[in-house]
């Protein structure tokens, strides 16, 4: 089984975070931040990952912490999921359109951690969302699960619709990166591990 159960307790946030890679979207996610809950939600569906989130943080004082440490135990999620990575694609792609907008994702399981994320809208509001965190999470994620991470907004004038396509071309690229190859006998570097 391809799943992780972990916890993250700091005097900012309190997390527990449920993994599952060969799930089907189920699971039930409450950061305490509508806005991102409906990002979380629209992950697992698109990576058919069943993912459950319950977080609890210091929201008087902004979203920050609870977006990152969120990012971050996804990210350690993932990576305890794929284990030593054997027999995975390794490598995903996804281009979304999100009406006027559309986002695309490049995507490598590959151990080096890095992301590159070109978006105009960086700093604009959703409500009371700032976009920015949303550059926050995936370079947490990137971190932890050891991931190459590349997201573009190719264009698009509306801030969630620009998200939503930044989540779910992720969503996408990483249901194909995690998928197990027929072909691949082994862990998918010429190193011989990952």
């Amino acid at each position: 089984m391809r799943t992780a159960k972990l916890e993250r307790n700091t005097r900012e946030t309190e997390i527990a975070l449920q993994l599952n890679l060969d799930g089907s979207g189920e699971g039930v996610v409450d950061t305490g931040i509508g806005f991102f809950n409906h990002m979380l939600e629209l992950l697992k569906k698109h990576a058919l990952i069943d993912l459950s989130v319950k977080a609890a943080g210091d929201l008087e004082v902004d979203y920050h912490h609870t977006v990152e440490d969120v990012g971050l135990l996804f990210g350690r999620a993932l990576d305890a999921a794929l284990g030593d990575r054997r027999g995975i694609v390794r490598y995903g792609f996804a281009s979304v359109p999100m009406d006027e907008a559309l986002c695309e994702t490049s995507l490598d399981l590959g151990g080096r951690p890095f992301l590159v994320m070109q978006c105009a809208m960086k700093h604009m509001m959703v409500k009371d969302f700032e976009v920015k965190l949303v550059e926050e999470f995936f370079r947490a994620v990137s971190v932890e699960s050891r991931s190459n991470i590349h997201l573009r907004q190719i264009y698009g004038d509306e801030a969630h619709h620009v998200c939503e396509g930044l989540f779910k071309s992720f969503a996408r690229a990483l249901r194909a990166a995690v998928k197990i190859d027929p072909a691949e006998k082994g862990v998918p570097s010429s190193k011989g591990v990952i």
